[in-house]
């Protein structure tokens, strides 16, 4: 087999590639012993008569195209293998030649990944983040506790802050046009909760059950929702019912209730104990980022343009799942946004680039530190994750080829990037 490169940029190549007889051979007899199998020569048994015998009852159009495929996979993939390139888009072929079975010679046009090269991620140092749990911390998860067990009581007074106000609310803009989602009906809203957009509820304060108001609230400048940044509008509100919030009282009964506690000590030390497992795996992934980032930083990779685009089709994919299973359309997040799918595109390419990288070189780092995902680890992670789903063919899924491929790798770059975090955190 001959190959000849041809770099028609730092991150697209052509390759000529031609093989004779001795290469081809080989994989005819392959194609020839796969198609045999449903081919029926009288006075054999399906798949048994002789190679020749079978070849003279191929549809000899098929033969070709079959072979064609076939040499031309199998031709490609040993000259990435000679060449140490890394192709990352389906390659665009052209037969240059073919003389049946003997001779061929065919292009390929590809995009690869360009220069690479790896940080000394041996002697990269990421500094850990301390985790503490302070007082206060443990304050706020109980008065969040005694708030959610506060009992209501229905009164007939003004507003204060701390009550529970049962609103009727609907907002227009300057032409006095209804706005979408700024409006709702016997909601809730507890009074210094900030949970509705600054000056909102300041106006609430002081109405009484069925009052009625009309206020006028400018919306913060870097509101999510563009159409709305910046803008007045004017709401009017009905107050339909106040509940006065009374908290129990943070001491051992009121433990008792909200857990198998005897007493209020025992509950904060269990909140301590929660917010400490939580704030150290939080901590935990953080680093883990922290270090795959460093590492990636240290590191150079020249990337394909085809390939960035995919990643960024592929992100945008995923958000519009995200959003579907929120009830909101990917066109109506990007008028939120004022954005056009071209902007929010060309926003997403530094992080395309960043997430193209960090695979990159973690997939190189495993191959270069003999990495594996052993069978009976990945079979015994399979298990575990069927345990999650009642349903049988979701348990089927699992064992399919393609998902199988998805676990290991995703095992396999855990194990990369636990070998980076022991290397990162050693003291130099």
């Amino acid at each position: 087999m001959q190959i000849s490169r041809t770099d028609l940029s730092k991150t697209e190549i052509k390759l000529t590639i031609s093989a004779t007889a001795t290469e081809l051979t080989p994989i005819k007899d392959e194609v020839v012993k796969r198609l045999g199998k449903s081919v029926k020569v009288q006075g054999f048994r399906k798949g048994t008569a002789p190679q020749a015998m079978i070849e003279k009852n191929i549809d000899p159009s098929l033969l070709q195209s079959d072979f064609l495929d076939e040499a031309m996979t199998q031709l490609y993939a040993h000259a990435t293998k000679k060449e140490d390139i890394r192709p990352v888009t389906r390659p665009e072929v052209a037969v240059k030649k073919f003389v049946p079975f003997t001779e061929l010679e065919f292009e390929v046009t590809t995009s690869i990944i360009g220069k690479l090269k790896i940080a000394d991620y041996k002697n990269v140092r990421v500094a850990r983040e301390k985790v503490t749990v302070a007082a206060k911390d443990i304050t706020e998860v109980l008065e969040s506790l005694q708030k959610r067990a506060a009992e209501k009581k229905e009164v007939t007074r003004a507003a204060k802050d701390g009550d529970e106000a049962v609103i009727n609310f609907k907002g227009v803009d300057k032409d006095g046009k209804a706005i979408e989602g700024a409006e709702g009906k016997d909601y809730p809203l507890v009074l210094g909760s900030k949970a509705f957009i600054p000056g909102f509820e300041d106006n609430v304060i002081g109405m009484k059950p069925g009052d009625e108001k009309a206020f006028e609230v400018t919306f913060p400048k870097d509101y999510g929702a563009k159409d709305l940044a910046g803008a007045k509008v004017t709401f009017t509100v009905t107050l339909t019912k106040l509940n006065e919030l009374v908290e129990p009282k943070a001491d051992d009964d009121f433990a008792s209730k909200v857990g198998p506690f005897k007493t209020l000590a025992e509950l904060k030390d269990d909140i301590k104990k929660q917010l400490t497992a939580e704030r150290e795996r939080e901590a935990e992934s953080k680093y883990q980022n922290e270090v795959v980032k460093a590492v990636a930083d240290e590191s150079d990779v020249e990337l394909p343009q085809a390939l960035i685009d995919q990643q960024v089709t592929y992100n945008i994919d995923e958000v519009r799942r995200n959003l579907m299973y929120q009830g909101q359309t990917f066109e109506e997040a990007l008028k939120a946004e004022g954005k056009t799918e071209e902007e929010y595109k060309k926003d997403l390419i530094p992080q395309a680039k960043n997430q193209l990288i960090a695979s990159i070189v973690l997939a190189e780092i495993a191959d270069k530190e003999n990495l594996q995902v052993a069978v009976a680890d990945l079979d015994a992670q399979i298990a575990q994750l069927k345990t999650q789903y009642k349903d049988a063919a979701m348990q089927a899924e699992l064992d399919k080829p393609e998902n199988r491929s998805d676990i290991a790798s995703r095992m396999l770059t855990e194990q990369t990037v636990n070998l980076l975090v022991s290397y990162a955190s050693k003291s130099k």
